[in-house]
């Protein structure tokens, strides 16, 4: 399969939330910066460039992104990180499961790990609150294909040991 997007490498759409109320002119700095690319906006594309969209909602993690374009030769947890360390907060990118509730938290100082968010849907998007970490006995762990399977297990804590 060919096209334009394999040309130049970019194959991708990346759907980020940031727990922080940023702007967005920071957050596409941030995303540039990780990349060492170009990034431009929706209305203002350029050519070689990740487009980056940034609105925001309620909820805990306020301001969502989305990269168009995004490059297919970086994989996406580790641009997320290097966001998220850019940015100071933490940033929720989806992980490879199915489950809706699963997500991999990347964190300020660059951890990545897979926790569980409640999600609300509103005429504004989708508002994510209450984020926990996946322990493997968490309600939510049952829903859709099993957290295991994922590339980022379930990590038991003293307070959620891990189902048996």
């Amino acid at each position: 399969m060919s096209g334009m997007g394999d040309a130049d490498g970019a194959d991708g759409l990346w759907n980020w939330c940031v727990r922080a109320s940023l702007e967005a002119q920071h957050v596409r700095h941030a995303v540039s910066g990780a990349l060492q690319r170009p990034v431009a906006t929706l209305d203002a594309p350029a050519e070689g460039a990740v487009l980056c969209d940034v609105w925001h909602v309620g909820g805990d993690f306020p301001t969502m992104i989305d990269c168009y374009l995004a490059p297919g030769d970086l994989p996406e947890a580790t641009i997320a990180s290097a966001v998220a360390v850019r940015l100071g907060a933490d940033l929720l990118l989806p992980d490879d499961t199915l489950n809706p509730t699963r997500y991999v938290l990347a964190e300020p100082d660059g951890t990545l790990r897979a926790v569980h968010v409640d999600e609300t849907e509103t005429d504004d998007g989708t508002e994510r609150r209450h984020v926990r970490p996946c322990t493997g006995a968490d309600p939510a762990c049952a829903a859709g294909p099993g957290c295991s399977r994922s590339l980022w297990k379930p990590r038991p804590s003293p307070e959620r040991p891990a189902a048996a």
